[in-house]
């Protein structure tokens, strides 16, 4: 059957914004450029067809805003020192902390699963073990019920 494509999951763009985010959240680690400068240079650089682009510009300017609020969230559950932490990992963390806290309309086993991917895309080896647990154990925090729903769910 040549020429026919797979359909596209409808999840597709989000998944997109995420790893575009990733990338232009890591670039700001890097040179600390405003958020405004970031999402400008890569939207004029880089393809945004099948990317929701509104939620990869929504995403990088709450995790920019809110950077030391996520940390602050992140730090009980982290079990590295923070100066042993990834650069990939830590925007992997910051961008599932901001959805876990600022998009209850995502199920927060999306978020982690998500975040495991870009993890396991992009980061270092088993560096998506470490970001699923500390996502998990965050997840109890901001999310309780959910989370012990789902848990009351799997036994």
């Amino acid at each position: 059957m040549a020429g026919k494509r797979r359909k596209e999951s409808p999840f597709e763009p989000r998944r997109r914004a995420r790893r575009r985010a990733l990338q232009a959240l890591y670039q700001w680690q890097l040179n600390d450029d405003s958020a405004h400068s970031i999402i400008q240079q890569f939207v004029e650089e880089q393809n945004f067809d099948g990317v929701d682009r509104d939620y990869f510009e929504q995403l990088v300017r709450e995790v920019i805003a809110q950077g030391d609020a996520l940390d602050e969230k992140l730090k009980p559950h982290l079990s590295r020192l923070d100066v042993n932490l990834d650069q990939m990992e830590r925007v992997i963390l910051r961008i599932g902390a901001a959805e876990l806290v600022n998009h209850i309309e995502i199920p927060y086993r999306v978020v982690l699963d998500e975040a495991v991917e870009l993890a396991h895309r992009f980061g270092a080896e088993q560096g998506h073990t470490f970001v699923n647990g500390v996502l998990d154990r965050l997840a109890r925090e901001t999310r309780p019920i959910e989370h012990a729903a789902e848990q009351q769910q799997q036994q």
